[in-house]
């Protein structure tokens, strides 16, 4: 098992006021400390206008700070939206920051989202080919002498395209993804997964098995094929296993709030949050059993046998997912959370799976500074050596 961090770039802040200085400063401090006591990966996303949720527009400026603080631990875009931006100029600077690092970059890609696209003047319903087209330029770039291109979206005259990347033949390439559809994508083109979406283990599984079965018949758009699962998981270690457990349960439930891009705009998205969740909890089905969806058989033929009305009501699956305790969100792997004991069994059921790496959220607007390095330091000093002869074989 391989260990990451993702970082949206959050602090606690209140109203309008972000202090921006510090919250880039603790960040780095962060990644220093998550070099220097064994992790393997940072991942930056590339977000903008969402005002309080991500201070990461540009994580390649961050990667030019973090390649001179940092020694060993692979540095990642999670992701670059690749239809914002020509592929040329990814391309460029995926490989200064490969310089940079002497070869310890990562390349995630996706699509983000149309609240973004259209306040940049990327129209959403052309996202996909945007994304095909770019994704099948960027490795054709980096192995070439002169590259140029006729497409649909991007024309490119013969060109010396400088620098080239440290690594040979290039970097690897990822798809953020978050629905089967986009797990097939990438098994298609034989580019690693990192799954942006939050599961219990045993739902997460299914999607796993998705993608190894699928990626068997890749038509790799680069060099190799990469089948790399990277998981997003909410995550805080500390000695105290329950207050643990209830801190990194209120940072994920802070983090998908019906005021958050991963919920606005989503049809049914708490409905779709307490499926992947594992759904509702056996204590808590007296309660909200009545609100579990009508098209769902199981569930008609439980709240049938339980006496339950399945009349739908508004706000209630959001108020079912507010009230999923911290424990069973811990005992379905939904997050990795407690002590380092509690951290070590969960992470295995990952590793069970074939989770490649987890990519563990913990620096939230719920969790300061000094809780987010004390998590660090605890996984370094107990979690992550539980996994050594693991990660050495």
């Amino acid at each position: 098992m391989k260990f990451g961090l993702l970082f949206e770039m959050q602090r606690p802040y209140e109203g309008t006021e972000i202090d921006w200085n510090a919250l880039y400063r603790e960040t780095l401090d962060q990644c220093e400390l998550a070099d220097q006591v064994g992790f393997d990966n940072l991942w930056f996303v590339e977000h903008h206008f969402l005002f309080g949720f991500s201070g990461s527009p540009c994580p390649e400026v961050m990667f030019g700070a973090l390649s001179q603080r940092t020694k060993n631990i692979r540095i990642g875009f999670g992701v670059s939206v690749l239809p914002n931006h020509h592929p040329i100029r990814v391309a460029e600077r995926v490989a200064m920051v490969d310089q940079l690092t002497n070869g310890r970059v990562e390349v995630g890609t996706g699509r983000s989202n149309a609240y973004e696209q259209v306040g940049q003047g990327i129209d959403p319903r052309e996202t996909r080919e945007r994304w095909d087209e770019a994704i099948t330029m960027l490795p054709k770039i980096w192995q070439s002498d002169e590259f140029s291109w006729e497409g649909k979206y991007w024309n490119v005259p013969p060109r010396r395209v400088l620098p080239k990347p440290f690594q040979t033949p290039h970097p690897r390439l990822y798809l953020a993804c978050t629905q089967t559809e986009s797990f097939r994508l990438a098994a298609q083109k034989g580019i690693g997964v990192l799954s942006s979406a939050s599961y219990a283990v045993e739902i997460l599984k299914e999607h796993v098995q998705v993608y190894r079965d699928a990626i068997k018949d890749a038509d790799p758009v680069g060099a190799e094929i990469n089948n790399f699962w990277g998981n997003n998981v909410h995550s805080f270690c500390s000695k105290d296993d329950q207050a643990a457990k209830e801190l990194c349960a209120d940072s994920m439930k802070t983090f998908f709030g019906p005021d958050k891009p991963y919920i606005q705009g989503r049809i049914n998205a708490y409905e779709e949050l307490l499926e992947a969740w594992g759904g509702v909890p056996d204590n808590l089905k007296a309660d909200f059993g009545r609100w579990l969806r009508q098209s769902d058989d199981e569930h008609k033929e439980q709240a049938a046998e339980a006496g339950i009305s399945l009349d739908s009501g508004p706000g209630a699956a959001r108020a079912a997912v507010a009230e999923l305790d911290a424990n069973v969100l811990a005992d379905r792997g939904v997050i990795i959370a407690g002590n380092p004991e509690s951290c070590i069994k969960t992470i295995k059921m990952y590793e069970d799976i074939g989770v490649d790496q987890i990519m563990l959220i913990m620096q939230t607007e719920t969790i300061p500074h000094d809780k987010v390095m004390e998590s660090i330091e605890l996984y370094g000093k107990e979690v992550i050596p539980a996994f050594a002869g693991v990660n050495a074989a």
